[in-house]
């Protein structure tokens, strides 16, 4: 087992080995038992896997779907929202450390119809409400491209697990990037579909007004198109009437045919917010604006039609009014009164940020999604893909971007009556889209329009950090998208090793 692991389990993606389980080179049991020593071994250092599931997930790899597409490969769920029957899901939060869905989540439930093995859950911030994963009440998981570095949030568990070579791909969720930013500073693919495409019910309709959409992380695009054709295709209750689709794998093999493509440094979104491009990760668009040159697409240079201050007050105001609701839901859910809720300060002063705002304030602020969407849509009458940022920087240092305490003392004002009112009156709203948005500016756009957008491992910095560029593609046109995407992976054959074991385990 330790030489299957060692030498064969981490140099293959889940399609690799599905493909050893189907023609017997090796046992559903065996790469099993790989993978939880994989995580036995990293997750001491890496802390990307927040609980396991060893004795369920045995049972149930013994239990797999005749001929099921993944045929027993292990992969960890997210700490958010993918609740399993039963079991623990706490979102994040202490608040929640007590709480077990009664039902499975409809992806949870497709992603072991296609065969896959749920491990365990991989660690989120409180409420997956940063672009960072380090929450109070679990450890905080680690880049495994460099101790003290960050894996991003808010999938960051699920990136640290890929990159960490835990398992090839794991399940994780984007509401503004959560899925992208993790994947840029981990050097892996993340790929967000359209909206609606993944259903979250039963639990959910829809979570920030469908900004949220869940899918995966993985190493190669072929694992991403293959999951996202098994777990694809609208709820019963769904709010989108988004029918499956097949066909993502197979057109993989296909050539790419010549594209019109735009590509950007993403000015529009990042004006407002002071944020300062590290020149590695302007290098990084243009190198990927030359490989599509290169490899025969049309490409020119022009930026996003929209208003980056209007988009970033639309994201936060929803994000604010959502999150105050959620707070109260886990109120209702724990029998906790709201005030002593065990959650992080931050956490707290946002939710009483959100409780003062108006239905107006709120409603006008979802119209902008609209206004949004409908110049990406002009836009894209014109080219089939636009090329930008992923991040503004490279992965930050752990604790970098956390509040500091002072900060969270500031944010304890909040809980004086009228002073809510007050700071959003006096521009709170902007300050906090500065602290929040950034250094990630370029990632909510695709998620208010509901466009599919990824993160292509293209670049790696000369401080040996990676960058992600970011590609958004046309509303529904995922597939195409999966296409472009295979094409460049051929193209620069950039399924390498990754940076396990970056640092030894020993280290701490």
């Amino acid at each position: 087992m330790v030489a299957m692991y060692l030498d064969e389990y981490q140099q293959h993606d889940a399609m690799g080995l599905a493909e050893l389980i189907r023609r017997r080179q090796v046992s559903r049991g065996e790469v099993l038992e790989a993978a939880l020593a994989a995580i036995e071994q990293s997750n001491p250092v890496l802390h990307a896997v927040v609980r396991t599931r060893i004795d369920q997930a045995r049972q149930e790899s013994q239990h797999q779907p005749e001929g099921a597409y993944f045929a027993g490969v292990p992969t960890l769920s997210k700490d958010l929202l993918m609740g399993i029957k039963g079991e623990p899901l706490t979102f994040g939060s202490a608040a929640l450390s007590q709480w077990y869905p009664t039902e499975d989540a409809l992806l949870i439930e497709r992603s072991r119809r296609a065969g896959l093995v749920i491990v365990g859950q991989t660690a989120t911030p409180e409420l997956g409400l940063m672009g960072i994963t380090e929450p109070k009440a679990f450890p905080h998981p680690v880049n495994p491209w460099r101790a003290g570095y960050s894996p991003g949030g808010s999938s960051g568990g699920a990136a640290a697990a890929v990159a960490g070579g835990m398992v090839p791909l794991a399940l994780a969720g984007d509401g503004g990037g959560s899925i992208r930013i993790p994947a840029s500073y981990c050097g892996l693919f993340g790929f967000k579909p359209s909206r609606g495409r993944v259903p979250l019910a039963p639990a959910h309709g829809e979570i920030w007004q469908g900004a949220v959409i869940e899918h995966a992380i993985t190493r190669s695009v072929r694992d991403s198109a293959a999951l996202l054709e098994q777990v694809n295709g609208m709820a019963p209750s769904g709010p989108y009437p988004v029918l499956h689709e097949t066909g993502y794998v197979a057109l993989l093999s296909s050539p790419c045919p010549p594209l019109r493509i735009a590509f950007s440094l993403g000015e529009p979104l990042s004006r407002g917010l002071g944020t300062q491009l590290n020149p590695e990760v302007t290098a990084a668009v243009e190198k990927t604006a030359n490989l599509l040159a290169a490899m025969g697409h049309e490409v020119e240079w022009c930026d996003p039609p929209v208003d980056g201050d209007a988009l970033a007050d639309s994201y936060l105001t929803l994000y604010l009014g959502h999150l105050a609701a959620d707070l109260r839901w886990i109120s209702q859910q724990t029998g906790v009164p709201l005030k002593r809720l065990s959650i992080e300060p931050a956490t707290r002063a946002i939710g009483r940020l959100g409780a003062k705002l108006s239905a107006w304030e709120y409603e006008t602020a979802k119209r902008y999604w609209h206004t949004a969407a409908e110049q990406m849509s002009r836009f894209h009458q014109r080219y089939d893909a636009l090329v930008m940022p992923v991040a503004a920087d490279t992965a930050p240092k752990l604790g970098e971007l956390y509040p500091t305490v002072a900060r969270e003392r500031l944010m304890a004002l909040l809980a004086i009556p009228g002073v809510p009112k007050l700071a959003l009156e006096a521009g709170m709203l902007k300050r906090l889209a500065v602290d929040a948005l950034s250094r990630t500016p370029f990632t909510q756009l695709a998620n208010l329009t509901g466009q599919p957008a990824m993160s292509l491992p293209l670049h790696v910095a000369s401080s040996g950090l990676p960058v992600g560029v970011q590609v958004v593609g046309r509303l529904g046109e995922d597939k195409r998208l999966m296409q472009l995407a295979a094409a460049m992976e051929q193209h620069e054959n950039w399924q390498k090793p990754l940076p396990r074991q970056a640092f030894p385990p020993q280290a701490g």
